[in-house]
């Protein structure tokens, strides 16, 4: 259902059930009215003929019962009957021509039925006399009916008249909002610029520019993926045009029959680029579940020596000499050390900064991971190459992807920015430096867990 339907209805529901009650309120009110106004007039047009009765001469008055009745004519629905009380007898002095037979109605007001209608009678006895006065129920009906329908039509063009306005209204107020459909609707899809300008109430510009800064992050995000997918492209060729380039040199060695080293040479090398290949499709899928909006998993607690030694036995099969070049310095007194983080993107992080230090430092030359608990509730977790460091003006490029400082083919330079991405998601830093001796020291700060073991 859209808006400009809701709307109608709730509004016109909303004064339909108003107008309704205020018109049946008004009709119960001028019933009540009507009918009170109509018996005063029944009681004074008794008190009036009484009157009119008192001032006739006395022989009409002394006349015998056995003398015929006086008929008179009167208004439509209206009835009169004057009778003389002598004791027990009543003589009939007067009545209306055609009019009920009301000799038998008790004092005061009183409705009855004669001759198939029903009657309003209203009885006066005073000074010898009794004169009824009645007036049929069906031209009350009638004049209230009248009366109803002389209210109700204003009613019923006022109700009409505000539901057409509350439509004219409702379009008016909504405008905006097509305005904004059809300038987002007349778009291309590729067209990620802000709106032209819509003139807007104040209580719709915040939705406006909540599209604006909406329409900008899509396509920052855009450029992202778009520079991130030609990147990727490119560092998963390098390998793949490798790995088919040493497969065509061991068919051709094949087809020689001769040449068994350069095939097994050819075969050693494909391996490797599908070993690179691999190690570059994991990356990528583990920064593709960084930069998701998926949920972080739960916050758990972590031991950092137990998944930098996690990290190096993956190490193990690169041939990097992992177990004898890198230490692990932990502060004396401290059995464990924890962090706020899950286990699995710990230990991501150390094999990538591990991994970056072995690779980029001299061969046999060791690696240091020092592990420090800060008094601010941080892990700070520091990793020393003694390679030959990074240029000044390199440093701030160091966790930008596939960057690397050498182009010699290692490695997929997805590393450092996986670690400044776990960083991020997890409350934490990372950054890398110069060490004043030589080599590169990358620092990873995590918020810590609370349970540290003292040593007794």
């Amino acid at each position: 259902m859209s808006l400009r339907l809701r709307l109608l209805l709730v509004i016109g529901i909303s004064l339909s059930v108003l107008w309704s009650i205020m018109a049946g309120w008004l009709f119960l009110d001028m019933r009540r009215e009507l009918q009170s106004v109509l018996d005063n007039r029944l009681q004074a047009s008794a008190q009036m003929v009484a009157g009119l009765i008192e001032q006739m001469p006395r022989d009409v008055l002394n006349m015998e019962p056995s003398q015929p009745q006086i008929d008179i004519a009167t208004l439509d629905g209206l009835a009169c009957e004057v009778s003389i009380m002598r004791g027990q007898i009543t003589s009939t002095l007067l009545r209306t021509q055609g009019g009920p037979v009301i000799a038998d109605v008790g004092p005061g007001f009183g409705t009855y039925v004669r001759d198939g209608n029903v009657w309003r009678v209203y009885v006066l006895q005073q000074s010898g006399l009794r004169i009824a006065v009645a007036d049929r129920m069906g031209v009350r009906s009638a004049l209230l009916r009248d009366m109803a329908l002389s209210v109700g039509l204003p009613f019923a063009f006022a109700l009409i008249g505000s539901l057409i306005l509350v439509w004219w209204a409702t379009t008016q107020g909504l405008r905006p909002f097509d305005r904004v459909r059809a300038a987002l609707a007349g778009r291309d899809p590729a067209d990620l610029t802000p709106l032209p300008a819509i003139d807007a109430p104040a209580d719709l510009q915040p939705l406006i520019d909540t599209v604006h800064e909406l329409l900008q992050r899509v396509a920052a995000a855009i450029r992202r993926e778009r520079r991130f997918t030609d990147d990727a492209a490119h560092e998963l060729r390098t390998p793949l045009t490798a790995v088919r380039t040493h497969l065509q040199v061991a068919r051709i060695a094949l087809s020689r029959g001769n040449d068994t080293q350069l095939v097994q040479d050819s075969v050693a090398c494909a391996e490797q680029g599908a070993v690179r290949l691999q190690e570059t499709l994991d990356q990528l899928l583990l920064l593709a579940r960084l930069d998701s909006n998926q949920p972080s998993p739960e916050a758990q607690s972590t031991s950092v020596a137990e998944a930098a030694r996690q990290a190096l036995a993956e190490l193990e099969p690169l041939e990097l000499d992992a177990g004898s070049r890198v230490s692990l310095v932990e502060p004396p007194g401290v059995t464990e050390i924890a962090a706020v983080i899950p286990a699995s993107l710990l230990t991501s992080a150390l094999r990538n900064l591990l991994d970056n230090a072995l690779r980029y430092s001299p061969q046999g030359s060791p690696v240091t991971v020092e592990l420090h608990r800060e008094p601010d509730l941080r892990v700070r977790i520091r990793v020393r190459d003694q390679g030959p460091g990074l240029a000044a003006d390199d440093i701030p490029e160091v966790a930008a992807r596939f960057w690397r400082a050498q182009h010699d083919g290692a490695g997929s330079g997805l590393g450092l920015s996986i670690v400044q991405l776990i960083a991020e998601k997890h409350r934490g830093s990372f950054s890398i430096s110069n060490h004043r001796d030589g080599g590169l020291v990358a620092e990873l700060v995590l918020p810590a867990a609370d349970d540290i073991t003292s040593v007794p």
